[in-house]
């Protein structure tokens, strides 16, 4: 489709929700129309999926394609993805299978192993599930201090404890498991903290990497909504050989997860070169200054042009 027919679409812009992540849903979400109506579209909505009358809009409403700005359970999980489906309207981002994969950090693991992407060792504990003191020691024993504890299906650090002493973990391991249904306990990777954002369905390309640089502990919910100048280095401080391994690894996580449209893979690079994966993210924050909206900036892609060709990534097939 032509640039003049695509603009003539109706949009629908998710966004909303009751996840913890709703306030910045419905940021991205605002900032997604903007972009979409500066681009050229006719008739752009934005619609709250928590709106007693969202499925009665949805379903009526006439919308050609639906831009899905919405951050953790039930907008990245593939829930909204298979209501969706249900009413056949095209939407942003990845499917059904792909969301759930991404949305679940335990499953994720097992699909970049699969693919040989290293990531942090750990384990996965189910829902209920505790750790005695005995199986406490035996984990500080095999991953060290300090270890990172966090809900296994959440986004943007909501539930992670950075547990530097062993009598942290037990209450580390309650708060995780208020987040969601399974709790991950990980080692500690020291390096460079980095993300790789990637474009694209079939052919998926990597854009600059990002480099965060924060006085935190780790990059965690404060440090993630200061402006983005403040703590993101593009293009990153990298040797070019490592900086090509981190990318070519987001787009190896990014066909494992089967993700389209976009993601944005989290790494960090340890004194020896070495890109280790954290998770990805199917629906990056999406204002004009989050992450991967700020490298595509950097590659000459404009907020309203990126979103532009998001809708067009939707309606490949």
């Amino acid at each position: 489709m032509d640039r003049g027919g695509l603009y003539k679409l109706n949009v629908a812009v998710l966004a909303g929700g009751w996840s913890d992540e709703r306030s910045i849903s419905l940021d991205s979400g605002r900032a997604c129309a903007k972009a979409l109506e500066e681009a050229g579209f006719t008739r752009v909505e934005l619609l709250d999926i928590a709106a007693d009358d969202f499925v009665k809009s949805i379903s009526e409403g006439g919308y050609d394609v639906a831009f899905i700005a919405m951050h953790g359970p039930f907008g990245e999980d593939g829930c909204i993805q298979g209501f969706l489906e249900i009413l056949r309207i095209p939407y942003t981002f990845s499917g059904v299978l792909g969301s759930a994969a991404g949305a679940d950090k335990g499953v994720s693991k097992i699909l970049y192993r699969a693919a040989g992407i290293p990531c942090p060792r750990g384990i996965t504990l189910a829902a209920g599930e505790d750790l005695d003191a005995s199986a406490c020691d035996q984990l500080i024993e095999e991953l060290g201090l300090p270890l990172f504890v966090k809900p296994a299906a959440n986004g943007s650090s909501y539930g992670i404890t950075r547990v530097t002493d062993p009598a942290q973990l037990a209450d580390a391991v309650e708060f995780a498991a208020n987040g969601g249904d399974a709790v991950l306990i990980e080692e500690c990777i020291a390096g460079t903290e980095i993300t790789v954002p990637v474009i694209g369905n079939s052919n998926p390309q990597p854009l600059p990497i990002v480099e965060i640089v924060t006085g935190a502990e780790f990059y965690d919910l404060k440090v993630k909504y200061e402006p983005a100048a403040l703590h993101h280095i593009i293009p990153a401080r990298l040797p070019d050989e490592v900086g090509a391994l981190a990318q070519a690894r987001a787009v190896a996580a990014h066909k494992a997860l089967g993700c389209r449209g976009c993601s944005r893979s989290d790494f960090i690079v340890t004194a020896e070169g070495e890109p280790i994966i954290l998770e990805t993210n199917t629906i990056p924050g999406m204002t004009e200054t989050s992450l991967l909206p700020d490298s595509a900036r950097h590659a000459g892609i404009a907020f309203p042009e990126l979103c532009t060709r998001f809708i067009e990534l939707a309606l490949e097939g």
